[in-house]
């Protein structure tokens, strides 16, 4: 039986990263070994979505009030895109200290994590 995801995340400095998640998001997580850092995510689901090719994969952080979590983030003096309308979402991208960037969107679609609570 499947019992969880494991999400991999690149990038080319891993320390600034972890940093964030533990400091910034505030994601638990627990130490697999000389200071790298696994972390406990909020639920999850997963979509494919048509492509030209396979690959690059995304990861999206969701939230409910998209526009209450950007200022909270500002708060913490993360910087966010601006907000991109889509059909079925609103969507601003975060960058990482490492460099890259995570989405943070607020769905406009059902979700399959209330299904899931059900």
């Amino acid at each position: 039986m499947i019992s969880g995801v494991h999400v991999i995340l690149y990038t080319t400095n891993a320390d600034a990263d972890r940093a964030f998640l533990r400091d910034v998001l505030g994601f638990k997580s627990v130490d697999a070994g000389d200071g790298w850092l696994i972390f406990a995510l909020p639920p999850a689901e997963a979509a494919f979505h048509p492509a030209e090719k396979n690959g690059p994969h995304e990861l999206f952080l969701m939230c409910d009030n998209l526009k209450d979590e950007m200022a909270s983030l500002v708060k913490k003096g993360v910087a966010c895109s601006g907000v991109h309308e889509e059909r079925w979402g609103s969507i601003t991208r975060i960058k990482l200290p490492g460099g890259g960037e995570i989405g943070l969107y607020q769905p406009k679609h059902p979700t399959a994590l209330s299904r899931a609570s059900k």
